[in-house]
C-alpha cells in the first residue's frame, strides 16, 4: 500500500482546526466507522443494480426501438456499440475526478447522470436525442465502473474477493431484472415502450441516497484522499504522510495490465453483443418476444451466484488461467449450439453463455488483484476498462452489419465463437501471479 495521501486538506464539521481527512477518519468512535461501513455496502449493492439496466431493458424492446424511431439494422448495431465508447471516453477520467472530488462524490454523481439519462431518452423524439440522453446514463455508468473496484480495494482491503462478489452478484441481477421484467413491464404499462425504459430512472434514484451522507462525511476514507492513500485495519488511510502525491505507475509498461485490458476489451465485447443481439436472434428463430426476453434474463441471471462463487475462488488460487479457460470452453459450446439450433436448445444456450459471461466479475477480481495499492488499483482500473471498452465498440457495430448485410445469424455467430479464443489466451496471461508495481518498475 502506498503511503502518501493527496495533500489536500477539508475542515470537519466537529472541530476548527484544519485535519487531513485521514486524521479525521482515525478519530472516529468505531459505531460511526460501522455505521459508515454499512451506507458504502448499501450504496455498493444499489449502485451496482443500476449499471447495466440502461443496456439491457434496450436490448428487450430493441425491435420496438428500431420501429418507434426508423432505425436501420447498422444504425442499431451502433447504438449498441455506444456503451463501449462512453465507458471507454468517460471511465479513463473517472480517477481524475476522484482525486478532485473524492470517490463517494464521483460516484452520487454518477448515479444522478443515470437517472437523469434514463428519464429523458424514451421522450427525446429522435435517434439523435436517444442517443445523447443515452450517453448522459452511460457517461454515469462508466465512472461507477472504474470507482467500484477502487472503493472495494480502499474500504475492504482484506475482503476483496468477497466484495467484488458482491458487487458483481448485485451488477448481475440488475442485469437480469431488467432484461425479464422489462417486455411484460411494458406491457403492463399499456404496452408503450418509452414507459418501458424510463421506468428504470426510478432505481437510479434510489441509488443516489446513500452517496449523499458519505459526500457530506468529509472525513471518511472515501474522501478524497481514498485513490491514493493505503487502508488501514480499520478501512481508513494512516494519518501519517499527509501532503504526499504518489508517483502515478508507468501503466503502459506492464504486460499483465495490457492482458486485462485485452481480456477485458474481449469479454466486454461477447457481453455487449449478447446484451444488445441475444434476444433479437432468438426471436428471429421464432422464439416469442416475452420468452426471448427471459432467456436473455437467464444468460444475465446466471451471473448472480457465480459473480459471488468466482471472485472468492480467484481470490484463493495463485493462478486464474483455470477459470478463464472454463469460462471459454462453455462459451463457445453455448455459441455452437446458438447456431445449430437457437430455438430447440435456447434454453441450454442462455444458460452456457450466461456462465461464459461470467468472465467480467473475474476481470473486476483480478483488477484488485494484479495491484497492491490503492492508486495502482485506481490506474489499473481506468486504463483495463477504458482501453477494455475501445476494443469492445466494433464488436456490436459488426455484428449488426453482418446480419443486416448477410440476412441471418451464422456469420455473426462465427464472430462471436471466434473471438472466444483470444480471450482465453490474454485472460490466461493476466491471471499470472504478477503485480503492475513490479512490472512497471522493472521496466524504467
Amino acid at each position: 500500500m502506498m503511503a502518501g495521501m493527496t495533500g489536500e486538506e477539508t475542515r470537519t464539521a466537529m472541530s476548527p482546526p484544519i485535519r487531513s481527512s485521514a486524521q479525521d477518519a482515525e478519530l472516529q468512535p468505531p459505531a460511526t466507522r460501522a455505521w459508515m461501513t454499512r451506507v458504502v455496502i448499501i450504496g455498493i449493492v444499489l449502485t451496482a443494480l443500476n449499471l447495466r439496466p440502461a443496456i439491457t431493458s434496450l436490448g428487450a424492446l430493441l425491435e420496438e426501438v428500431r420501429d418507434g424511431l426508423g432505425m436501420s439494422g447498422s444504425f442499431a448495431g451502433l447504438l449498441t456499440s455506444v456503451p463501449p465508447l462512453c465507458f471507454a471516453v468517460f471511465g479513463v477520467t473517472a480517477p481524475r475526478l476522484a482525486r478532485r472530488f473524492g470517490p463517494a462524490a464521483v460516484v452520487c454523481a454518477g448515479m444522478v447522470a443515470i437517472a437523469a439519462g434514463l428519464a429523458i431518452r424514451p421522450f427525446a423524439g429522435n435517434t439523435a436525442g436517444f442517443l445523447v440522453a443515452s450517453a448522459l446514463a452511460l457517461m454515469g455508468i462508466a465512472v461507477s465502473n472504474v470507482l467500484m473496484p477502487v472503493i472495494v480495494k480502499r474500504w475492504f482491503p482484506d475482503r476483496v474477493g468477497s466484495m467484488t462478489g458482491l458487487y458483481s452478484m448485485a451488477l448481475a441481477l440488475g442485469t437480469a431484472a431488467a432484461a425479464a421484467v422489462t417486455v411484460p413491464m411494458t406491457r403492463a404499462l399499456g404496452g408503450s415502450w418509452h414507459a418501458g425504459l424510463a421506468v428504470w430512472a426510478g432505481l437510479a434514484a434510489v441509488a443516489v441516497l446513500p452517496w449523499i451522507p458519505l459526500v457530506r462525511a468529509r472525513g471518511t476514507a472515501l474522501s478524497r484522499d481514498a485513490v491514493s492513500a493505503p487502508a488501514s485495519a480499520h478501512g481508513v488511510p494512516p494519518a501519517s504522510g499527509a501532503g504526499q502525491e504518489p508517483s502515478p505507475l508507468r501503466i503502459t509498461r506492464s504486460r499483465t495490465a495490457w492482458a486485462l485490458a485485452v481480456f477485458f476489451g474481449l469479454q466486454a465485447t461477447a457481453a455487449y453483443i449478447t446484451m444488445g443481439w441475444m434476444a433479437q436472434i432468438f426471436r428471429d428463430a421464432g422464439v416469442p418476444a416475452g420468452t426471448a426476453g427471459l432467456l436473455l434474463a437467464v444468460t444475465m441471471v446466471m451471473g448472480v451466484p457465480l459473480a459471488f462463487v468466482i471472485p472468492r475462488l480467484a481470490t484463493r488460487l495463485p493462478h486464474q488461467g483455470p477459470i478463464v479457460v472454463a469460462l471459454g470452453v462453455c462459451g463457445l459450446v453455448g455459441y455452437a449450439g446458438l447456431y445449430l439450433a437457437p430455438a430447440g436448445g435456447a434454453w441450454a444456450w442462455a444458460l452456457l453463455l450466461g456462465i461464459a459471461n461470467c468472465a467480467f466479475p473475474l476481470a473486476l477480481t483480478m483488477v484488485g488483484m494484479r495491484a497492491r495499492t490503492g492508486a495502482g488499483v485506481a490506474q489499473l482500473s481506468a486504463f483495463a476498462q477504458s482501453t477494455g471498452y475501445l476494443i469492445s465498440i466494433p464488436g456490436p457495430l459488426l455484428v449488426g452489419v453482418l446480419y443486416q448485410h448477410s440476412g441471418g445469424w451464422g456469420l455473426p455467430i462465427a464472430l462471436m465463437a471466434g473471438l472466444m479464443i483470444p480471450q482465453i489466451v490474454v485472460g490466461i496471461l493476466a491471471g499470472r501471479d504478477r503485480t503492475v508495481e513490479d512490472e512497471a518498475a522493472r521496466r524504467r
